[in-house]
């Protein structure tokens, strides 16, 4: 359990914007052995292959090609996007202080933002050579902070307040002497000059590697748990596991935290062009891939509301997981979560073979909650699926805090599903 829940830490810090998340799995794909395909180019994949292809630099798609005949696809999706807050093209508003423009990019909780060291991770697209390329850039240093009021000037500040974006969370960059900095700082830290910045997309972070808190450290405390737990452990089963009589693909989409209804995110065509041009590269026809996608089924993994300590009272009797145990099974009648009977029970028998408890989560059902990559990436690519995830607390929160023993279960019940010859046909569903 240590090795995954440091090994998952040690990726969170490495990737302090969605890009690095890309491209941080894409590395690890290449280190096993995966090729990079690119959309504009033919595929001619092989049998036995393993192979990637991403979009915008935010979006992966990893999957494999069976030596066998394959029966249907199993696959995962996860995201790669957090809450944070993106700098705007012309981010320095100068005055007594240098400050950046921002604006909150997903719903997110505000407050924990205050009074951390910050600092700004992303990307630059620049001139060089003659063509447009993107660099990855992460200023490693405590730089920015989001002072609070103090108490002596806002003696109601504990009893609820009403906070502005374009006011109350722009960082602190700086004193009057640093009015023009920040691009520069940008361009040494991607290792070009300011004057051949085209383009950015630049976010902040919060410094600090995660770490491991409670009576004997069951308990992992991070940013970005959401939803980097669930997208890293599902891409860490998917190498793990075995081969099996299905095409595995792991999806890592952007854009989830705004809705998905982009070029990148479950809503996009990727998912569904991608499966079609394995089929197409593989020599099957159409009707063979809309048999595929009736004997797939799709994990939809994204992380759950554990019930609070100290307000119990938002959860759902009865419905309501706690850290450490056990995957979560999200369910939601207006099918906010794709979960039925069918997948469920799926899912369900997967973990009992990998030996991985599970529990259920719903909503109260007079508090709406919100929803995930399941029933939008359904609607493109319709298979069976489940939503599921980790328990956590504090969601959107810029550091939340999840189970370390639910990391190693997500993992394991990954690498079971990945393995196992999924077959449906009218006596029922087979789990081999």
């Amino acid at each position: 359990m240590k090795n995954y829940v440091d090994s998952l830490l040690d990726f969170i810090e490495q990737s302090p914007s969605c890009y690095h998340v890309v491209e941080n799995f894409a590395a690890s794909l290449r280190a096993d052995g995966y090729t990079a395909l690119r959309e504009d180019e033919h595929w001619q994949l092989q049998r036995g292959g393993k192979y990637f292809v991403t979009r915008n630099s935010s979006s992966i798609l990893a999957f494999r090609v069976p030596a066998c005949e394959p029966e249907g696809f199993l696959l995962s999706a996860a995201h790669s996007d957090f809450p944070t807050f993106k700098l705007k093209d012309n981010p320095e508003k100068a005055g007594q202080y240098v400050q950046l423009s921002t604006e909150k990019y997903g719903g997110m909780l505000m407050a924990p933002w205050f009074d951390r060291p910050l600092s700004i991770a992303g990307r630059v697209l620049v001139r060089e050579n003659g063509k447009i390329v993107t660099k990855l850039v992460n200023l490693e240093r405590d730089l920015l902070v989001i002072p609070s009021v103090a108490i002596h000037m806002n003696r109601a500040a504990n009893d609820g307040v009403k906070l502005l974006a374009n006011v109350d969370t722009l960082p602190l960059f700086g004193g009057k002497d640093a009015a023009g900095s920040l691009m520069p700082l940008v361009a040494e830290a991607a290792g070009v000059e300011a004057e051949n910045i085209l383009g950015h997309d630049l976010y902040l972070y919060v410094r600090g590697r995660g770490t491991r808190v409670g009576a004997n450290g069951e308990f992992v405390l991070s940013p970005k748990l959401d939803d980097l737990a669930c997208a890293w452990g599902c891409m860490q089963g998917f190498l793990e596991a075995s081969d099996s009589a299905a095409i595995p693909v792991c999806c890592v989409f952007d854009n989830e935290e705004v809705g998905s209804e982009t070029k990148q995110g479950a809503a996009s065509n990727l998912l569904r062009d991608t499966l079609r041009r394995i089929c197409i590269s593989l020599g099957y026809e159409e009707e063979r891939y809309l048999r595929l996608l009736a004997n797939s089924f799709m994990v939809s993994a994204d992380n759950g509301h554990a019930v609070h300590p100290n307000h119990p009272e938002y959860s759902d009797p009865g419905n309501s997981p706690v850290l450490n145990g056990g995957v979560v099974v999200k369910f939601n009648a207006n099918q906010h979560y794709t979960t039925d009977g069918v997948s469920s029970a799926i899912f369900r028998a997967v973990c009992r073979k990998a030996d991985v408890a599970t529990q259920v989560y719903a909503n109260r059902s007079d508090l709406p909650g919100g929803s995930t990559l399941g029933s939008i990436s359904n609607a493109r690519v319709a298979v069976r699926t489940v939503d599921i995830g980790l328990a956590q607390l504090a969601m959107h929160s810029c550091v939340e805090t999840a189970g370390a023993q639910d990391v190693e279960s997500l993992v394991r019940a990954m690498r079971v599903l990945y393995g196992t010859n999924l077959r449906m046909d009218t006596d029922g569903i087979t789990l081999e």
